[in-house]
């Protein structure tokens, strides 16, 4: 881009410009002295032919005294700006247009035939001239004799001063506009150049880390596209640089949180603090904080599994007998806080086309939150609904629900409300996001809604399974 792109395009433009103005010279110069040559050729050739018609009489009536046809000759040659002779078939000049010393001048080496089929010839006409005339020839006849020609002799000066004024025209009108395209090298400039300089500079930006640049281009073409899309790249960066910082810290936090734990009970056995008949209970806190770090080892490794495409093993299954087992096995922490699970299917079987394992792990954890956020002594309501081709499943909570703020969060990994690390600091965060991994490999959609202090439902959907 420094010293590239736009110099060269300029450069390209300027030979392109010189060339063609060269080009277009050379080649109109040519073609319009010819055309003009070929004009003029016809031109005089006419008017030659009017006078030997002219002549013609004269000699028919053996009257020899030109002086009576002089007058059309001399007005003819006037407007013609040319030399007109009439000379006999000898070559001897009967009558000159310029009342020169040529009459009585014998042409040497005169010939009628020297141009052969051409009406023209262009010389100096047997050094008659001191320049190059255009000379034509028509004879006079009568009575099946030819008595003599009428030679009309052009200066070939005036024919170039009239290309040369075709071609100042052309230059002008060339000049003209190849300032007018200069137009387009400003709109180059402004809307291709200008903004690729813009763009290239905010795509350094970005390289050496700063995703705060904005490049400030507004048009409504490919380049303020262009810009949008790297404005709105960089801003999603930078959310993802955040969310990379957030997620080392939450990680590091719940890793940190339990290895201190778990560090600090056993040097307290160890150095004697805690007395050996205590140290059951301890150690089943230790055993306890082991199974936290496992159970965040284990979701990072599924949510791993799942961002890289994993195979889904999809099978045909009844959907509400899924349901009924993994609501069995919250059979005991449902009686410790009193809490009735409501399963109602709109169908006796449900058969869905999807990965078993996969979606009872999304049940589980849908119902393992709404126990979490429940309170004591209320129902956790669980359906299943056919629509066309799709099966929604419903589970919904009367507890605390959450925050308004927070629903677009909840998805993202090791993200807590402050209820639930007030209400449960043994939660990992990655529960959500699993879910909504799960469901999204499946091609499906997951759903929520919630108010705080009222309650929460979450609705997903499955493909419903062919029957063949």
């Amino acid at each position: 881009m420094k010293h590239s792109l736009y110099y060269k395009f300029i450069l390209g433009y300027l030979v392109f410009g010189v060339l063609g103005f060269f080009a277009v010279a050379t080649t109109a110069s040519e073609l319009t002295y010819n055309q003009l040559i070929s004009q003029e050729s016809e031109t005089l050739y006419d008017e030659a032919n009017l006078l030997a018609a002219r002549y013609s009489q004269v000699y028919k009536g053996r009257n020899f005294n030109m002086d009576s046809a002089r007058p059309q000759l001399e007005a003819v040659a006037t407007y013609l700006k040319a030399e007109i002779w009439v000379v006999n078939s000898r070559g001897v000049v009967v009558v000159d247009s310029g009342r020169s010393p040529r009459v009585g001048m014998t042409i040497t080496g005169f010939d009628p035939t020297f141009n052969g089929n051409r009406q023209y010839t262009i010389g100096n006409y047997n050094d008659c001239f001191t320049e190059e005339v255009l000379s034509v020839r028509a004879p006079i006849t009568g009575n099946y004799t030819t008595y003599g020609y009428v030679l009309i002799h052009l200066p070939l000066s005036q024919i170039e001063d009239s290309r040369d004024g075709f071609l100042n025209i052309l230059y002008i009108v060339s000049g003209i506009i190849f300032g007018l395209s200069l137009i387009i090298l400003l709109v180059f400039t402004k809307t291709v150049y200008l903004p690729l300089k813009k763009i290239t500079e905010a795509a350094n930006q970005y390289a050496e880390g700063n995703l705060k640049y904005k490049t400030t281009i507004n048009t409504q073409d490919e380049m303020g596209y262009l810009a949008a899309t790297l404005n709105y790249m960089s801003d999603e960066l930078d959310k993802m640089e955040e969310y990379q910082r957030t997620f080392i810290a939450n990680i590091s936090h719940d890793f940190r949180s339990p290895l201190t734990s778990i560090k600090g009970y056993l040097e307290a056995i160890l150095d004697g603090t805690i007395p050996p008949e205590m140290y059951e209970k301890y150690l089943n806190r230790v055993i306890s904080e082991t199974d936290r770090l496992n159970k965040l080892t284990q979701g990072l490794l599924t949510l791993n599994s799942l961002d890289s495409k994993g195979y889904l093993s999809r099978t045909n299954f009844d959907m509400n007998r899924v349901i009924k087992d993994t609501a069995a096995s919250f059979e005991g922490t449902c009686d410790t806080k009193n809490i009735v699970l409501d399963l109602t299917f709109s169908e006796n079987i449900t058969l869905v086309y999807a990965d078993l394992g996969k979606i009872q792990q999304v049940l589980y954890n849908l119902i393992d939150n709404a126990i979490k956020f429940s309170h004591p002594d209320s129902v956790i309501y669980i359906q299943t609904t056919v629509k066309y081709e799709k099966v929604f499943v419903s589970v919904k909570d009367t507890g605390i629900g959450i925050p308004k703020g927070s629903l677009k969060k909840i998805w993202e990994r090791f993200y807590k409300t402050d209820q639930s690390r007030g209400k449960d600091k043994r939660g990992t965060g990655l529960g959500l996001a699993i879910v909504k991994e799960i469901i999204q490999n499946h091609g499906e959609t997951i759903d929520v809604i919630s108010t705080e202090g009222v309650g929460t439902e979450f609705i997903f959907t499955l493909p419903r399974a062919t029957v063949t």
